[in-house]
């Protein structure tokens, strides 16, 4: 395949940019001038980019890509006004159902953050119990919370009508709940269906509706292969699931996998359940594991593998509630009792270093556990990731840079979202600490961007890197922190492939590396910024063969 009358931005270590570009197979044969590489080329499908931006497939530092495809599972509330418009929708849903199965939405809000709910009904308030009876005698009816980490705002809220309140348990009182949990109650201190959580991971569903429908092996491999899609059409090629995964989610991309069905690339991290782990557990499992998550790449192919593994503190009593569920994790896609009680951490990481295992981590906080180990057991070089970066002094800095860590950003939660209360934390003399990427790079160190799934386009990170934007000031966080486009860019694509340690297969369109690269909707050199966020993707090629295309690019054969 030639693509030709393209702006080639090769995200090389020369920011090159050329015009044209060769694939032949699943790799890249040529970059360059197009009289040039006419005279090489073979023969096969030409594509005219009409002068479009063509560059490689961006990489995806903490994705968690499979949740965007579990959206769709359930029926959507989205563009419901008003209460009567939701019941509306409840009522066609009932009229499809067989008396007695479950009717299970999607939540109340526009996705993908869900703001201003319930604010955004007519009646400023949520439907309750007695209402959704009205259109639900004989089905059981809930409406999902949403998962927390999408808005960052608390608390969760679900409604249940009587039917399922019922199934659950939960007809009067509850009983002993976890404080994070708050079911309202009626003028006659009856339960009226609306049931707050006080955290970002909902409780309820997983605890107590366990008879309603849930996502099964199906529907997330199902769900994997809509993400990829959706993922594609921004120009994300690759993803990396640093936040962990448990055994039902990576048997979803194995069964993807088999089926020859990816179109993203996936790098997994392994999300062990360690609640009846001790130290010897530990360690015995490491030496079990080290063959199959060991070192940077574990053992996969291009396509899937599965390495290193996800570290977190402690085991929390809600956790510990809604491991009722286990092993299912609903939206999650991780276990709930993956962490570790901190003052057994640093044994833990020992174990880690020694069986050669790539420990993730998304806390700060874990920083001076790893420069500890690294005394003990060297991990400088072992590419230890530092994700979900939301604050870092100049010391911690240095010494992420020091031990070779590799690093994703977290820029929609902690510029874009939270920006301003971490201002108002550190204060404005500390403002440069808030996701200091600026500083990151100068150091040296290759931080890749991450969308968390919220939204699903790294142009949102790309736009937030450079823009600095915050939501609720309209204004900018640390703006001395701002990334050139042309870093951000790197951060997008190069760096993942550090990330990963692929950076000698993609990352860059090079010949001899992969064939992962798209063709965007505008220039991300030269548009004006606020229009970053919103570029996507013409035409979107993985492995050399075409995922997505818009059809707006012209195609011809020689």
């Amino acid at each position: 395949m030639l693509i030709r009358n393209a702006k080639v931005v090769t995200c090389d270590c020369d920011f090159s940019i050329h015009n044209s570009i060769i694939l032949k197979g699943e790799k890249i044969a040529a970059v360059g001038d197009t009289e040039i590489l006419a005279k090489e080329f073979e023969g096969g499908p030409v594509i005219d980019a009409l002068g479009h931006t063509l560059m490689p497939g961006m990489i995806d530092g903490h994705a968690h890509l499979d949740r965007e495809g579990l959206k769709s599972i359930f029926p959507t509330l989205s563009g419901c006004k008003s209460i009567d418009d939701i019941l509306q929708r409840i009522e066609d849903l009932v009229a499809q159902s067989e008396p007695g199965a479950w009717v299970v939405t999607m939540p109340i809000g526009e996705p993908p953050y869900y703001f201003n709910v319930p604010n955004n009904l007519l009646e400023k308030r949520w439907p309750t119990r007695e209402e959704l009876d009205q259109v639900s005698p004989r089905n059981p009816v809930y409406i999902k919370p949403i998962w927390g980490y999408w808005r960052h705002i608390q608390p969760l809220t679900s409604i249940a009508n009587t039917l399922a309140l019922l199934e659950a348990g939960l007809n009067s009182d509850p009983g002993e709940l976890p404080d994070l949990i708050k079911f309202e109650t009626n003028e006659n201190g009856k339960l009226n269906g609306i049931i707050h959580e006080h955290t970002y991971v909902p409780i309820v569903e997983l605890a107590y509706f366990r008879n309603m429908p849930r996502f099964g092996h199906s529907e997330r491999v199902e769900g994997i292969k809509r993400s990829m899609a959706l993922y594609n059409a921004s120009g994300t090629t690759s993803i990396y699931e640093e936040h962990g995964c448990a055994q039902e989610l990576i048997e979803a991309y194995q069964a993807v996998n088999k089926e020859g069905a990816a179109t993203v690339r996936a790098s997994l991290v392994y999300s062990p359940s360690w609640y009846f782990a001790n130290k010897d557990g530990y360690e015995s499992a490491f030496a079990e594991w080290a063959g199959w998550i060991g070192g940077l790449r574990g053992n996969g192919d291009s396509w899937l593998t599965v390495a290193g593994i996800f570290a977190d503190f402690g085991v929390t009593p809600d956790n510990l509630v809604r491991n009722r569920a286990a092993p299912y994790t609903g939206w999650s896609g991780f276990n709930y009792d993956s962490g570790i009680p901190e003052h057994g951490i640093k044994d833990y990481l020992l174990a880690a270093a020694r069986n050669n295992i790539r420990i993730n981590a998304i806390w700060m906080s874990f920083l001076e556990y790893f420069e500890a180990i690294d005394s003990i057991t060297p991990i400088t070089g072992k590419r230890w990731v530092m994700g979900h970066l939301d604050r870092a002094t100049d010391h911690q800095v240095e010494v992420m840079a020091d031990l070779n860590l590799a690093m994703t950003s977290h820029t929609n939660r902690y510029i874009f979202k939270h920006g301003h209360i971490l201002r108002n934390e550190l204060g404005k003399a500390r403002e440069n600490e808030i996701s200091p990427l600026r500083s990151i790079v100068d150091a040296g160190i290759p931080i890749a961007l991450a969308t968390d799934n919220v939204p699903t386009s790294l142009w949102y990170p790309i736009w937030q890197s450079v823009s600095r934007y915050n939501m609720s000031i309209r204004g900018q966080i640390a703006p001395d922190q701002a990334l050139t486009r042309q870093q951000a860019l790197i951060c997008a694509t190069r760096n993942g492939a550090y990330l990963t340690g692929e950076e000698d297969k993609k990352g860059s369109l090079e010949p001899g590396k992969l064939a992962d690269l798209f063709v965007t909707s505008a220039d991300p050199l030269t548009c004006p910024e606020n229009d970053i966020k919103n570029i996507t993707a013409e035409l979107t090629i993985v492995g050399g063969n075409v995922v997505h295309d818009t059809g707006n690019l012209k195609w011809s054969e020689i």
